[in-house]
C-alpha cells in the first residue's frame, strides 16, 4: 500500500522528493556524527550526576528539597559548561526566560546593547522598543542595536563605537527570527564575545540560544557567555517537556535570575515540579536524537524548494547553525499553503485549517501551523510565518525524520494544489 499516495500525496511530489532525499545521504551522514556526539556528552553529564529513579519523584506546594530539580539544574550545567542553570516549568516559554535574564541582570541606567540587530518580536515589548507595561525601558533601561553587516557578520567597528560607559549586557540573538538573515554560528558568536570582552571585561553577555541546542558540538557558553537561555519546548525539551524554560550561565547570573523569578531570599530553593521531572530528563536524553531530525528535515526542506526556484534561507548547501528553514514564497498566498500541507501532515489536529490572525506579541497577522503534542512545541513538527514581505514561512521541527519528510511533502503538494508550484 503506497500510504503517500493514500495521504493525498501524488506520484509526482513523491518521485521529486525521493531525488532530493538521495542528493543529501552524506550530509546526512555529517549530522548524524554530532548527534552521536551530543547523546554521548548528554548521558555522559546524567551519569556523573548519578540520575536515578529517586530523582523523577514530584514535589508540591513550596518544592524544598526537590532532589529531581537540582540534579537536572547541575546536569544542564554540565552539558552547557556553565557554573549553575536553572531550568524550571514556573518559566512559561522562551521569552519569559529571556526577560527572566534580561530584567535579573539590568538595573535602572543600565544600557542593554543587541550586536545581532532587531530582536525576535515578543522580545520588543520585553525591552520597550514597543511600549509595554513592564518593560526595561519602564524601569529605566536603555537599549541600542548595532545592525549585522550585509554579509551576516558582526559589525565589530560598529560594535566598538556603541560601547560606552552604560553599558551592562550584550544580548545575540542566534537564530533568525521572523528575519531572513544567517543563523549565527556558536563559533563566531565566541569571536565576537572575546572581541566585546577585550572592550570591557564587565560586560555581561547573554545569548538567546533558542533552536540552536545540539545543532553543533559546541553551545556558546562554551566560548564565554555569561548566559545562555532558551525553552524546553523546544531543543532541549526532546519533544517530551510539557513546559519550561531553562538559564545557564554564571552563578552570579543565576542567583539574580533565581531571585527574580521567585522572590529574594528564596531563589532556586522553591518551586515545586508537580510530577514532570521524568518528562524533562527523558526530553533532554532524547534532545540529540530528535534535533538530528528536525536538522535533516530542515536540509531536505531547502535543498526541495531552493530547486523550485525558491530563496531558502539557510540554502541548501550551508553549515547548520539551527533548525529553522526560512522560505521566501513573495506572495501571502504562497505561506498560508505552505503552512496547510504541515498542519495537514500533523498526528494532532491535521483536520484544522491554518488562518492568519493578531497574535499577542507580533506587529503584523501571523499563520502557524502545528499539530503537537504539547502546545506551541516548536521541536514537533510546525510551520509559522507573518504575513507580510517578503512573505517567507519558517519551518521548524519533527520529531522524526520520517514525519518532517511527511511534512514537507504535504507542503508541496498543496503549493501544487494551488497552482503556486508546478513540476
Amino acid at each position: 500500500m503506497d500510504f503517500y499516495e493514500e495521504m493525498g500525496i501524488s506520484k509526482k511530489v513523491q518521485t521529486f522528493g525521493i531525488e532530493i532525499e538521495q542528493s543529501l545521504k552524506e550530509r546526512f551522514g555529517t549530522f548524524d556524527e554530532i548527534a552521536e556526539y551530543n547523546q554521548l556528552k548528554v548521558i555522559n553529564a546524567m551519569q556523573e550526576e548519578r540520575v536515578s529513579d529517586v530523582h523523577f519523584a514530584a514535589t508540591s506546594g513550596y518544592g524544598y528539597n526537590d532532589l529531581g530539580r537540582d540534579t537536572l539544574e547541575r546536569v544542564y550545567a554540565r552539558i552547557f559548561h556553565t557554573e549553575d542553570a536553572l531550568v524550571r516549568p514556573q518559566i512559561v516559554c522562551g521569552t519569559h526566560a529571556l526577560a527572566l535574564a534580561l530584567s535579573s541582570n539590568l538595573f535602572p541606567g543600565d544600557e542593554l546593547l543587541s550586536v545581532s540587530g532587531k530582536p525576535y518580536d515578543t522580545l520588543e515589548e520585553v525591552i520597550g522598543i514597543r511600549d509595554s507595561v513592564g518593560s526595561l525601558k519602564e524601569y529605566g533601561v536603555s537599549y541600542s542595536q548595532v545592525d549585522l553587516l550585509p554579509d551576516g557578520g558582526f559589525d565589530l567597528e560598529g560594535i566598538k563605537k556603541a560601547v560606552n560607559s552604560n553599558t551592562k549586557m550584550v544580548t545575540i540573538q542566534r537564530s533568525k527570527g521572523y528575519q531572513t538573515r544567517k543563523t549565527l554560528s556558536p563559533y563566531d558568536i565566541g569571536d565576537v564575545i572575546r572581541f566585546i570582552k577585550e572592550i570591557r571585561s564587565d560586560i555581561l553577555v547573554m545569548v538567546d540560544n533558542c533552536y540552536g541546542e545540539f545543532v553543533q558540538k559546541h553551545e556558546p557558553s562554551d566560548f564565554g557567555a555569561d548566559m545562555v537561555v532558551g525553552s524546553l519546548i523546544k531543543n532541549p525539551g526532546g519533544g517530551l517537556a510539557p513546559i519550561g524554560g531553562y538559564i545557564a550561565g554564571t552563578k552570579a547570573c543565576i542567583e539574580r535570575a533565581a531571585y527574580r523569578l521567585t522572590a529574594p531570599g528564596l531563589g532556586k530553593e522553591v518551586g515545586a515540579t508537580l510530577g514532570i521531572t521524568q518528562s524533562l530528563f527523558q526530553g533532554l536524553f532524547m534532545a540529540p536524537t530528535v534535533v538530528n531530525s528536525a536538522l535533516k528535515g530542515a536540509v531536505f526542506a531547502a535543498n526541495l524548494y531552493e530547486a523550485l526556484g525558491f530563496t531558502v534561507v539557510p540554502d541548501g548547501r550551508e553549515p547548520r547553525h539551527d533548525i529553522i528553514q526560512a522560505i521566501e514564497f513573495g506572495t501571502p498566498e504562497g505561506v498560508i499553503a505552505f503552512c496547510k500541507g504541515i498542519q495537514a501532515a500533523a498526528p494532532v489536529d491535521s483536520y484544522v485549517t491554518p488562518e492568519p490572525w493578531a497574535m499577542p506579541g507580533y506587529d503584523s497577522d501571523v499563520i502557524m501551523a502545528a499539530g503537537a503534542f504539547v502546545q506551541g512545541s516548536s521541536i514537533e513538527l510546525s510551520a509559522d510565518g507573518p504575513i507580510k514581505p517578503p512573505y517567507a514561512v519558517y519551518f521548524q521541527g519533527g520529531l522524526t525524520w520520517y514525519h518532517a519528510k511527511l511534512g514537507i511533502l504535504m507542503s508541496l503538494q498543496k503549493l501544487v494544489d494551488a497552482g503556486i508550484v508546478k513540476l
